[in-house]
């Protein structure tokens, strides 16, 4: 799996836009996808739309498959960017959290622990449960986590 996890709580760059902490908590709380932006080692985005976990708002989760695009892109460029909204409101009404980080894989306690808060999420939403066999070394995933993050809406 790769995953991802970001270690900051939401914090608002733009207080004019009007929203509080609790408004982006709230964007957060109620969306199930974060949109993954990523570069290769030449600089070519890519954007992925990949299911979220989020332990406190503090800690946002992904999995993938390290073949991904978006997996061998954070491979060869840690650097991301993540924006999370709602797409089923009206032009002109939409309001996002937005983010930036550095990732990188999820192995050993780390990708454990992550793996408990992805799974307890996914059992939340009625989805089955994960297993360390699904994120093992040979496995089909792998966690990827973003570390100190900058956020904005």
């Amino acid at each position: 799996m790769t995953g991802g996890s970001a270690e900051n709580s939401i914090a608002i760059a733009e207080p004019a836009c009007g929203l509080t902490v609790d408004d982006a908590r709230a964007i957060v709380d109620a969306n199930r996808y974060v949109t993954l932006a990523t570069a290769d080692a030449e600089f070519r985005p890519w954007a992925s739309p990949v299911w979220l976990a989020t332990h406190d708002n503090r800690q946002f989760l992904w999995v993938s498959r390290p073949e991904a695009r978006h997996s061998l892109n954070i491979a060869s460029r840690p650097e991301v960017a993540m924006v999370i909204f709602d797409s089923h409101v009206l032009p002109g009404l939409g309001v996002a959290v937005y983010m930036s980080a550095r990732a990188e894989q999820l192995d050993g306690n780390e990708a454990v622990r992550a793996l408990e808060i992805f799974s307890a999420e996914a059992v939340a939403q009625g989805l089955p449960a994960w297993s360390v066999d699904q994120i093992a070394p040979d496995a089909r995933h792998a966690f990827t986590a973003p570390g100190r993050t900058s956020t904005s809406s």
